[in-house]
């Protein structure tokens, strides 16, 4: 039996707190700037937006504290940005520029800081994440270790391998499923056998489903699974049924027609705007103008140099 896909209708969004709709629309606003940067050959390799994706990180920036950990993966710029609130430092890494998060190496998917990784190889982090885990619970009780992982890398063993410690051992492990219904060009339904919930109970962990949309919502349901954890040291799988508006990575999108304009009318973008005209139009004028200011400020910087960095 495949993987089914069950959505709620879309309902009227609850209004957000200013800070909320900020990052919200920082993280959209930066992503298509990055493809349109990449549109104009002013950018070379490849990226990966979470266009359609922004709440999922919002909703958790303030239930997850400096001291937890934080694993992203290949469609990562809203995890850090929500993380971190550091476009000019992202976009520095992107393009290669002084200022840079990594000194130009990482790129768009490798990124460490502080208590942050992303990485591009799929599934990679889970087991990272289960040893940052294990560490909190002996030496800092209270905090975790958090993994975003999309519906596709629940073809990668080392995610049961660490499921599997992790259940054993109770570890403070969150997993964060943005499920968009596709893996690159394949179809969740056409790769995935059975749930991921049906999964996550195979080594008696929990899993909590979430359809809404809503930022609010959202970081409502997960407030008490982020407790739990923390609370009890014990696993938790949360998956939350998303869409992905934009491209697979910088160009590339083989859904049909029709696919992308379910996701583009499930988008949280065209909701808020006309939920809250208002609001919605002072910020999104703002955060698209600050955006533009970064681009212009990091393109007009040197090209980082990793030997200068390092010296001394």
């Amino acid at each position: 039996m495949t993987a089914t896909r069950t959505e709620a209708p879309p309902t009227a969004p609850t209004r957000l707190a200013d800070a909320d709709l900020d990052l919200l629309l920082l993280i959209r606003h930066f992503e298509l700037a990055l493809l349109d940067m990449f549109a104009r050959g002013e950018l070379h390799g490849t990226t990966h937006t979470c266009l359609g994706q922004e709440y999922v990180p919002v909703a958790l920036r303030p239930l997850l504290t400096d001291g937890d950990f934080v694993f992203s993966n290949h469609r990562g710029h809203g995890h850090y940005l929500a993380r971190f609130g550091d476009p000019h430092g992202l976009l520095a890494e992107v393009m290669g520029r002084e200022g840079a998060v990594c000194h130009g190496v990482g790129g768009s998917q490798h990124i460490l800081r502080d208590r942050y990784l992303s990485t591009g190889v799929q599934g990679e982090s889970v087991p990272v994440a289960a040893g940052a885990a294990l560490h909190l619970k002996r030496a800092e009780p209270g905090r975790l270790a958090l993994v975003y992982l999309g519906d596709g890398t629940w073809g990668e063993g080392a995610v049961y391998e660490a499921l599997n410690m992790a259940a054993l051992w109770g570890l403070p492990l969150v997993l964060v499923v943005e499920n968009n219904g596709i893996a690159q060009s394949t179809p969740t339904t056409a790769q995935l056998a059975g749930t991921i919930a049906g999964r996550a109970r195979a080594f008696g962990v929990d899993h909590l489903l979430v359809s809404s949309t809503d930022t609010g919502v959202v970081r409502a349901a997960l407030a008490p699974a982020l407790h739990r954890v923390r609370e009890r040291s014990t696993p938790y799988v949360v998956e939350l049924l998303t869409h992905r508006v934009g491209p697979h990575s910088k160009g590339d999108d083989s859904r049909r027609p029709e696919e992308i304009a379910h996701a583009k009318a499930n988008d949280w973008y065209a909701r808020y705007a006309a939920a809250f005209p208002e609001q919605f139009a002072a910020h999104d004028q703002r955060q698209r103008a600050y955006v533009a200011q970064v681009v212009r400020e990091v393109a007009g910087r040197p090209a980082s140099r990793w030997e200068e960095d390092h010296r001394g």
